[in-house]
This record gives C-alpha cells, sequence and structure tokens, in this order.
C-alpha cells in the first residue's frame, strides 16, 4: 500500500497541474516513517527511494512534454486564486534566472517543482540537458526525504510514542492534505477558464 500511494503520487505531483495540490515532501518523509514503524529492512527503504526516483523522473517528462505541446496557457487562469498568472509568472523567472539548477532546485519547491516540466517544455529547453537536471534533481530529492523518515524512525527505537506520534501526524497531514487540495482543484477547475498564455 505504501508502495502505491508513494508512486501514484509521486507521478501525478510530477506530471500534471493537480499535482500542485499534492504534499509531496510530506508524503515522503511520511513512507520512510511507516516503513521503519513496520520493521521493513533497510533494502525496502532504498528499493522504495530508487524506484520512486525513477517515477519522479517519469513524470516530468510527461510533463515537459505536455508544456511543449500545450505551452503553459494549460496552466494559467485569470482570476484564478491557486493556479494564478503571477504564480506562474515567477515560476518561469526563476527558470529563466537559474537556468539548469532551477530544475536541479524546483524539486524542493512546491508549486514551482510541479509547473517547472511544463514551463521548460513551453519554453523549449534542450530536451537531454533538461533530462540530465530532472534526474539530478530526482535523485537529491526522493531518497533525501524517504531515507530520513525511514532512519529517524529507527534512531528513535528507545522513544516509540515519537515515532508513532510522527507517523499518525504525517499520515493524518498527507489525508487532510490530499483532500484539500483534490477540493480546490475542482474549485479552480470551475472557475471560467480564461486562458492567459506566459510564454512569449
Amino acid at each position: 500500500m505504501v508502495w502505491l500511494i508513494v508512486l501514484s503520487f509521486v507521478f501525478i505531483e510530477c506530471a500534471f497541474v493537480v499535482g500542485l495540490f499534492l504534499p509531496g515532501d510530506s508524503l515522503l518523509f511520511t513512507a520512510g516513517l511507516v516503513l521503519a514503524q513496520h520493521g521493513s529492512h533497510d533494502v525496502e527503504a532504498w528499493a522504495l527511494s530508487v524506484t520512486a526516483t525513477v517515477v519522479a523522473v517519469a513524470g516530468n517528462q510527461l510533463g515537459y512534454h505536455i508544456g511543449r505541446k500545450a505551452g503553459t496557457s494549460l496552466t494559467g487562469r485569470l482570476g484564478g486564486r491557486v493556479l494564478t498568472v503571477e504564480r506562474l509568472g515567477r515560476a518561469r523567472d526563476f527558470l529563466d534566472r537559474r537556468g539548469f539548477w532551477a530544475i536541479v532546485l524546483a524539486r524542493w519547491l512546491p508549486w514551482v517543482r510541479t509547473l517547472a516540466p511544463m514551463i521548460a517544455g513551453a519554453a523549449a529547453m534542450n530536451p537531454r540537458r533538461y533530462m540530465v537536471a530532472t534526474t539530478v534533481g530526482a535523485v537529491l530529492w526522493v531518497p533525501t526525504l524517504v531515507l530520513v523518515g525511514y532512519y529517524a524512525a529507527g534512531l528513535l527505537t528507545q522513544y516509540p510514542w515519537v515515532v508513532t506520534t510522527a507517523v499518525v501526524v504525517g499520515v493524518a497531514f498527507f489525508v487532510v492534505g490530499t483532500v484539500w487540495g483534490i477540493w480546490r482543484y475542482r474549485q479552480e477547475m470551475r472557475r471560467p477558464a480564461e486562458l492567459v498564455p506566459v510564454v512569449d
């Protein structure tokens, strides 16, 4: 179940606009905690990290091609409270200023993490350069959060209540965050679909 949830949500967050509303960071960290609490071997934690990294790269590749085909007008809805032109513009500006490293750093930034592949595709960023950047970013992002959660839980085995509390809080945050995110996404999609192109 942990594998199914993690891989599904990582792919969606990295590939589609709806990923803007998913709690990716907390999901990966909580997955590590859950694996540790259930006595999973180190190999499983590392295997999940590697597999989720590959899925994250695949998701970003799909997001890149979506941006290449549709442009960032796909994500800019005039008058939206969440998918605003201003936020999309800031994400694009971040990519313009940082280039290669923007794609790497985007993994750690909510909103930008989901928008970056589409903007890079719409801006016709070199596919090979993008592939290298998004792979480096995924390698630094996914394993770090999963393994920190896993080994942090292991270090606190003498305080089982701390680990249990962290897992409960993490799962609750994930569930509430996902429900809230889906609701916000539905609200955004019900707004007038006046699309505003961001890429010149």
